[in-house]
């Protein structure tokens, strides 16, 4: 097979998929040797938490959540936000640098303290680790007596 054929379908794919993990993968490396976040707790458990939710967004496979991953993710947190909520979003966690959000922003906002776009990720984290608040199942059973 010739080095310079150019993949299609999805290898190509799975070539953009690996190509996005190893960038990320660097960057996971920087945050790790950074003293700022040493003492971060689980920091290799949540860098690679990030990792898998920032590949999942990234729908375009350029490196970088725009504002229609934006607004998947808003979608399936369950609070859906209007173009200028999200681009109000992204201008936060950029700084008003960019109009989408690369991979190192997203940590820097995940490990960070302050963030509307944090909690509501924290809160899509929680949703995918299966914390609920709603109890699974029908209600128990009550007799007479319990009632008010």
């Amino acid at each position: 097979m010739p080095v310079n054929q150019k993949f299609q379908g999805g290898k190509a794919f799975g070539l953009l998929k690996a190509q996005q993990r190893e960038r990320c993968e660097e960057i996971n490396k920087e945050y790790m040797e950074d003293q700022k976040y040493r003492d971060e707790e689980d920091l290799p458990e949540k860098l690679d938490s990030f990792k898998n939710k920032y590949a999942e967004f990234d729908l375009n496979d350029q490196g970088e959540i725009d504002m229609m991953g934006m607004k998947r993710m808003m979608e399936k947190l369950g609070v859906p936000k209007t173009h200028l909520e999200m681009k109000k979003m992204i201008s936060e966690v950029t700084e008003g640098i960019s109009d989408s959000i690369n991979y190192r922003d997203f940590v820097k906002m995940m490990l960070g303290k302050r963030s509307a776009v944090l909690k509501l990720v924290m809160i899509f984290e929680d949703k995918a680790n299966g914390a609920s608040c709603k109890p699974d199942g029908p209600p128990p059973k009550r007799d007479i007596a319990s009632l008010p």
